[in-house]
């Protein structure tokens, strides 16, 4: 019987262990309803955006009458960029934003990968302990911390610097995590052959595991850039210096003047996201390769 149906599934050019279709027929219709999913989430995440680049594009008096108005105006200008662009504090605010946001990635990525390798890769009494009490940070919310955090600043007269941006966001206790997470996907077997060769601690992080996490590393780098490009109740509150305001700090105090400018205030949103949508757009997959932890396969 058996020696049968072999045959007469070799007659029908089916073999008797492959997979029934429907199977293959629900998988086509589940990639068939993921897409459309992904697709309806697009437009509805594109929509307000090419709502606020028509804004921009169209002149202030035609913006201030609603939406309607700004939906079926047909003469695009670039008035309110230019007019950003003439007045010149846009370009301090750049600046500030670009320097703070550089130094405070690459503390971050130091200060965030030397703990996690201790936590990862180091025996010591209590690591268990110091690892609960950095996650637990997760659960304070930051606005939480800003009157303390202002004190001591105003001590340590760090009040409108750059320093009184970047050392409070240089702690991070997401970077510690998804660093930890990276480090202990790595073989162990690497650091016992540098071990033999004589490497020490030292160089075993910063000649083995960090070249190994270039993905992690990355992905970090740029989501600390942007996370610092957009805070804005930190520099609020400790930068009153104009020549020192980061962007959303700059777009926050301009933003009361211009009034029923709704064309300038989103001509000015647009130039503070250009630089991150740029950033985004170059580094998405080393983004989705770092959180996701996939440079370690292959």
């Amino acid at each position: 019987m058996a020696i049968t149906e072999t045959r007469a599934a070799g007659r029908s050019g089916i073999s008797a262990d492959a997979p029934p279709r429907r199977r293959e027929g629900g998988r086509s219709a589940f990639t068939t309803v993921t897409r459309v999913v992904l697709i309806v989430c697009a437009v509805l995440w594109l929509v307000p955006s090419l709502f606020a680049i028509k804004t921009s594009l169209t002149d202030n008096g035609v913006a201030a009458l609603g939406a309607q108005e700004i939906l079926t105006d047909f003469s695009p200008t670039m008035e309110s960029y230019l007019d950003l662009l003439r007045q010149g504090d846009i370009w301090n605010w750049y600046l500030s934003s670009f320097l703070t946001s550089v130094v405070t990635a690459a503390l971050t990525l130091l200060f965030a990968s030397m703990a996690a390798f201790a936590l990862s890769r180091l025996e010591f009494r209590g690591r268990a302990v110091i690892y609960l009490l950095i996650i637990m940070g997760l659960m304070i919310p930051s606005q939480v911390l800003i009157v303390p955090l202002f004190q001591e600043l105003r001590v340590m007269q760090l009040l409108n610097t750059y320093w009184a941006v970047i050392l409070p966001q240089v702690p991070s206790v997401i970077a510690v995590f998804i660093f930890k997470q990276f480090f202990d996907g790595i073989p162990k077997e690497l650091e016992e052959a540098a071990r033999v060769d004589g490497a020490g601690l030292w160089r075993i992080y910063w000649g083995v595991i960090m070249p190994l996490s270039r993905p992690v590393t990355a992905a970090v780098a740029i989501l600390t850039f942007v996370w610092t490009w957009n805070n804005l109740l930190l520099p609020l509150f400790v930068l009153s210096n104009p020549n020192l305001m980061t962007i959303p700090v700059g777009l926050a105090t301009v933003q009361g003047s211009f009034g029923l400018r709704y064309a300038d205030i989103q001509a000015g949103a647009i130039l503070a996201a250009l630089p991150l949508v740029v950033l985004y757009m170059f580094f998405q997959r080393q983004i989705v390769e770092g959180v996701t932890g996939s440079g370690l396969k292959g």
